[in-house]
């Protein structure tokens, strides 16, 4: 499972998260992240934004009610055939 690292606003390390899927949507990627690689754990999506130069990605988590669903809706399928259900 491939592992990003987010350092989240307020913090000052980073924490370590686990990739259960990523889309792709109006040309920005989105990651379905968690904090657990083997447990229930919280999950979050994220939105990958390169830097100026495009060589450093940032990622933000997506907080907006239309954007966050139209990301789960986009990852629906895959994740329902990882076990996973989507209510949105």
């Amino acid at each position: 499972m491939e592992k990003v690292q987010f350092m989240p606003e307020g913090e000052d390390h980073a924490v370590d998260f686990y990739v259960l899927e990523e889309a792709v949507l109006g040309g920005k990627q989105y990651l379905l992240v968690t904090d657990s690689q083997d447990d229930d754990g919280e999950a979050l999506i994220l939105r990958a934004d390169a830097g100026g130069d495009g060589t450093e990605v940032t990622y933000e988590i997506v907080e907006d009610d239309r954007e966050l669903t139209a990301v789960l809706l986009l990852m629906r399928d895959s994740l329902e055939e990882l076990g996973i259900e989507i209510e949105a």
